[in-house]
């Protein structure tokens, strides 16, 4: 049985065990995250993949960023940045454009410009900061998983060396 809870643990686990810098990873995820509050569905990776390119960040790392944008938080990005888009451009007392009833493909630019507009005005302020609040704790995370993956793994190298170490030792008495 899968569970959301459980693809965000492996989420977590692939991000945190990505080779390269911890300011790539974190910067390549945060990339994702940014792309994943605009309201370009379909671009996300592309977009992702380029800002993560412009901070020196990871394109993988990025595209596993984006999968904070899914079924279960668009609503709530979309929401909100449809309200500070509004708010941003003095709209808040504008009707809300609900008549997309023949489906997103099948309306003109001109019917989802309303829409799309105030999304895009806030998706990026709303995306900078979303930057920030999560490179800084996955910086952190990846810096601290890699220096224990270090130890570890230098450990082990110690014990299979002192083991060399007695066999040999006990070999030549």
């Amino acid at each position: 049985r899968r569970s959301w809870s459980r693809s965000m643990r492996y989420l977590r686990q692939r991000v945190l065990r990505m080779s390269g810098s911890p300011h790539a990873v974190a910067a390549g995820f945060a990339s994702g995250v940014f792309a994943s509050c605009t309201p370009l569905v379909g671009f996300h990776f592309i977009l992702g993949g380029l800002v993560a390119y412009a901070t020196r960040g990871n394109l993988v790392a990025s595209a596993f960023g984006t999968a904070l944008g899914n079924p279960l938080t668009f609503p709530f990005i979309w929401a909100g940045t449809y309200r500070v888009g509004s708010w941003m451009l003095g709209l808040e007392g504008a009707e809300t454009p609900t008549k997309l009833s023949g489906g997103l493909f099948s309306e003109g630019l001109e019917t989802m410009w309303p829409l799309l507009k105030p999304m895009l005005v806030a998706g990026i302020p709303i995306g900078l900061l979303a930057w920030v609040l999560f490179y800084f704790p996955v910086r952190r995370a990846v810096r601290i998983y890699q220096e224990k993956r270090k130890r570890r793994v230098l450990d082990r190298r110690h014990e299979r060396a002192a083991m060399m170490k007695a066999g040999s030792m006990g070999g030549e008495a």
